[in-house]
């Protein structure tokens, strides 16, 4: 995906509105402990096709 927003995500998801994505994103309770502990565990666990890209920015560099 070019750029992802509300609506792109939710069309690459097979939505045909981004309600459900709005409301995720605003809404949600994240509990950032156990965000970071699952993903560290699946980063450990490894894969062929994985990759990990971290950019706070959300522009493409």
């Amino acid at each position: 995906m070019e750029r992802e927003n509300c609506w792109s995500l939710a069309e690459h998801c097979g939505h045909r509105r981004p309600d459900a994505m709005q409301r995720l994103l605003r809404s949600a309770c994240w509990d950032a402990d156990a965000v970071r502990d699952d993903l560290r565990d699946l980063v450990m666990e490894g894969h062929p096709d994985g990759v990990l890209t971290v950019d706070e920015t959300g522009f493409l560099k």
